[in-house]
């Protein structure tokens, strides 16, 4: 396993980062066998565990923890706070109220007195970047993080969040967690310069592109929408659909590429992220411990030039075949009251 510096915070972490978003309800519900993917994980050299407050409601959080019991020192932990956790308002978001009460939830669950990165996991427009900041940084100094970071923040927001901490004089983010895979490059774009220019350590997501490069599904086979990923966003799956049809003829492609190289097509896709110099780890998000070992044993596979020229040629540079989880559909066009003004005021001139 190799190992790298996660931007300017000095910690070293693994190139692989252990996802854990498949352990529980939404995955692997089964904590004893969870546990031992997490062991394994470890002993096969990674150090490095990411985890969220809302996979599956915290239960993957109370796994990590279990996990976790003797070997928290071995660890560089990381995990998230934004979506919803149970119902009623001020239940979700950036602000300071909400973030408070939750990191001492995660810290609970987890069974730890410290995270090492804590991050903000999407952007908060109904919260002034500079008040979620503010109570991160209380955070550091009152040693109950080691530093923060966003994910899945667009370029322009990362660079107004760095602004805001220069000039009140904040703590700043540290890393950025974007989607890229071999079918989503949009980020080469804007968010993996920036992050470099901002010395960021960057850890990836994705990039099985949400299974489809796990070679689970190739064109010409039958696909059970009903079962594993396929069952939870059935949409990105459906062969009936255009761009599930370009996903698939992409993906013979670079199967063909992966073959030709002597290796699987996931340990090409995992490999790809990897060869960005943006790149800090790559996060892997195995269900199984056959998932995991077939991971692991590609994680010495560096990708040469003329791979990297071949897989150019098949998905052009900072090209998307698909919006991972909408990650990159700006509100500003996405919510009609930021690109309309109301009708009172357009009849009035």
């Amino acid at each position: 396993m190799r190992y790298r510096v996660l931007g300017g915070t000095g910690i070293e972490v693994s190139a692989y980062c252990l996802g854990t978003m498949m352990f529980g309800a939404v995955g692997n519900p089964d904590h004893d066998d969870s546990v031992r993917i997490i062991h394994a994980a470890l002993d096969g050299g990674i150090n490095f565990v990411d985890t969220a407050d809302m996979y599956s409601a915290g239960e993957s959080e109370e796994i990590v923890g279990k996990a976790l019991r003797d070997r928290r020192d071995e660890v560089v932990l990381a995990t998230k706070v934004h979506f919803r956790m149970g119902e009623g308002p001020n239940r979700s978001g950036n602000s300071r109220r909400w973030i408070i009460k939750e990191v001492e939830e995660s810290l609970r669950r987890l069974r730890t007195d410290w995270i090492d990165i804590y991050q903000v996991h999407r952007p908060d427009h109904t919260t002034d970047i500079e008040e979620t900041l503010s109570v991160l940084s209380d955070l550091v100094h009152q040693g109950k993080i080691r530093a923060f970071g966003c994910s899945t923040f667009p370029a322009e927001e990362i660079v107004e969040a760095h602004h805001v901490s220069e000039r009140r004089a904040l703590l700043r983010f540290r890393t950025e967690q974007p989607p890229y895979s071999l079918l989503a490059r949009g980020v080469e774009t804007s968010v993996l310069p920036v992050c470099r220019r901002y010395g960021m350590g960057v850890m990836t997501w994705s990039p099985l592109a949400s299974g489809f490069l796990s070679g689970a599904y190739r064109k010409g086979r039958p696909i059970d929408l009903s079962t594993g990923r396929a069952a939870l966003t059935p949409a990105r799956f459906d062969p009936s659909i255009p761009e599930n049809v370009t996903k698939l003829e992409t993906v013979e492609k670079l199967a063909l590429l992966a073959d030709s190289i002597g290796c699987s097509l996931p340990q090409l896709a995992v490999a790809f992220p990897l060869a960005h110099p943006a790149v800090t780890s790559v996060i892997i998000g195995p269900r199984t411990m056959d998932q995991l070992e077939g991971l692991l044993k590609g994680a010495a596979l560096t990708l040469h030039d003329d791979t990297l020229d071949q897989i150019d040629d098949i998905v052009p540079p900072g090209s998307n075949q698909y919006h991972p989880d909408g990650a990159w559909r700006s509100p500003a066009l996405v919510d009609v009251t930021r690109r309309r003004r109301p009708l009172a005021e357009r009849a009035a001139g």
